[in-house]
């Protein structure tokens, strides 16, 4: 019967993706009646760029050559750390609030919120699109509180009203624009008049993440997708050269990926008993959730006995998680955190998985994400130490001229503030903003 339920819940998430492929919005989304504050007319611009899986080792083992010259002429850090899981939505959202995933609410691609009993999944437009879901204060939120407009052609939570603000101008994610269009659409945008012009820009790039999911990260299509990437990022800055503004490159990944056993596949552990927990669907991670929670501790007797799995209860996850407790600020982590042992993964369907995973503990090298950043406010030529990613964004905060409190995030300025060139524009984190 699980089998079976989990066969029925794996073929609605797939029709729930194929279907919202159809009918897909290209129509670029303007909230009118914004303009830049006159004070905001001479603050640099920062362009956000992610490229999705993007490990730390592709620029060299794939040889982009325009991302491994830029590094030569701007910063590169030896990897980025993602934060956990390392997952496409917590890590897009945790760059942008500087908050770890617990703290801002997307703990998962798929997760339920125990206060509503309802089930947050990635594929949902809706819920995609519905602010609730988010907390912290996005770049985009933070500059147009402030009167700074901002712009984004992708990223997760830019088509949501947070706290009732979306970007000045956006669009709703789909894969038929070219990326000539999306090149194009971002030069218009900074060849606006100063009043309409964005200074805070997310540009996102699904290509890697698809090719190493199906065929492994170390395959011809990954190597492709890197070459596309690299050339479509010097294609986007030679472009925007013309324009002759003070223009900030940040190029990021999200996190990196692995080769899985997708052959030999776990099924759902037979301590589950699916009448007392709820399970989303996972397979780098699953979450527990106890409808019961008189069944917490003996499930949990029983999947340690497992040699293929880890299972942690909150209180025993690893500090470097910030998957505690006392971390679970929206009651959304499970009750049991089940990991499988690499290169174990889950798949509770009877297709057969994808070869490249991720998702998997955040300190693992293969999770490794990558940090490049490029422009007149950055040092030239300068290599660093890795960190974690929630430290990104305070620097964009600083570079922009825009304030925060520093208490209200888990980034911290002087972590990165090193890379920053003396600037008038560059200024301590407000403490009481």
């Amino acid at each position: 019967m699980k089998k079976q339920i989990y066969q029925i819940a794996s073929l609605l998430f797939a029709m729930a993706i194929v279907n919202s492929s159809f009918a897909q919005d290209t129509t670029q989304k303007v909230i009118e009646g914004r303009r830049n504050d006159k004070s905001q007319y001479k603050k640099p611009y920062i362009i956000l760029i992610s490229a999705d899986g993007f490990r730390s080792d592709f620029t060299e083992l794939y040889d982009a050559k325009f991302l491994k010259s830029i590094s030569q002429t701007g910063v590169r850090a030896k990897f980025m750390t993602p934060s956990f899981p390392s997952l496409t939505f917590p890590n897009h959202y945790s760059i942008v609030t500087g908050l770890y995933p617990a703290h801002h609410g997307l703990v998962d691609n798929t997760y339920f919120d125990k206060t509503s009993g309802l089930e947050y999944r990635m594929g949902n437009p809706k819920m995609v699109q519905d602010g609730k879901w988010y907390g912290g204060t996005p770049l985009w939120v933070l500059a147009e509180q402030q009167k700074m407009l901002s712009a984004s052609f992708y990223w997760v939570g830019s088509e949501a009203d947070i706290q009732n603000i979306r970007p000045t101008y956006y669009y709703v994610y789909n894969e038929k624009i070219d990326i000539k269009g999306r090149i194009k659409a971002v030069k218009d945008w900074l060849s606006l008049p100063e009043d309409l012009r964005p200074h805070m820009i997310t540009f996102y790039f699904p290509q890697v993440d698809h090719e190493a999911h199906t065929y492994g990260p170390n395959d011809k299509h990954v190597e492709e997708a890197v070459q596309f990437v690299d050339s479509s990022v010097n294609a986007l800055q030679a472009e925007l050269a013309t324009l002759n503004l003070p223009i900030n490159y940040i190029f990021v990944s999200d996190h990196g990926m692995t080769k899985v056993d997708n052959d030999s596949t776990l099924s759902m552990p037979i301590a589950i008993d699916t009448a007392a927990f709820k399970v989303p669907w996972g397979d780098a991670l699953i979450h527990l959730y106890a409808k019961d929670p008189s069944k917490i501790q003996s499930t949990y007797d029983a999947l340690k006995k497992d040699s293929t799995i880890s299972v942690y209860k909150l209180e025993e996850t690893p500090d470097y998680w910030h998957s505690k407790t006392s971390d679970d600020k929206y009651h959304r982590l499970g009750d049991l955190i089940v990991t499988p042992k690499l290169p174990k993964v889950f798949n509770f369907s009877t297709r057969k998985t994808t070869l490249g995973k991720h998702g998997f503990d955040n300190h693992l090298n293969d999770m490794r994400a990558t940090f490049l950043a490029w422009g007149p406010a950055f040092k030239k030529g300068m290599s660093i130490e890795n960190f974690e990613n929630v430290n990104v964004y305070p620097i964009i905060a600083n570079i922009l001229g825009l304030e925060y409190n520093e208490a209200n995030i888990d980034g911290k300025l002087n972590v990165l503030k090193t890379i920053l060139q003396p600037s008038p524009l560059t200024m301590k984190a407000s403490k009481n903003y």
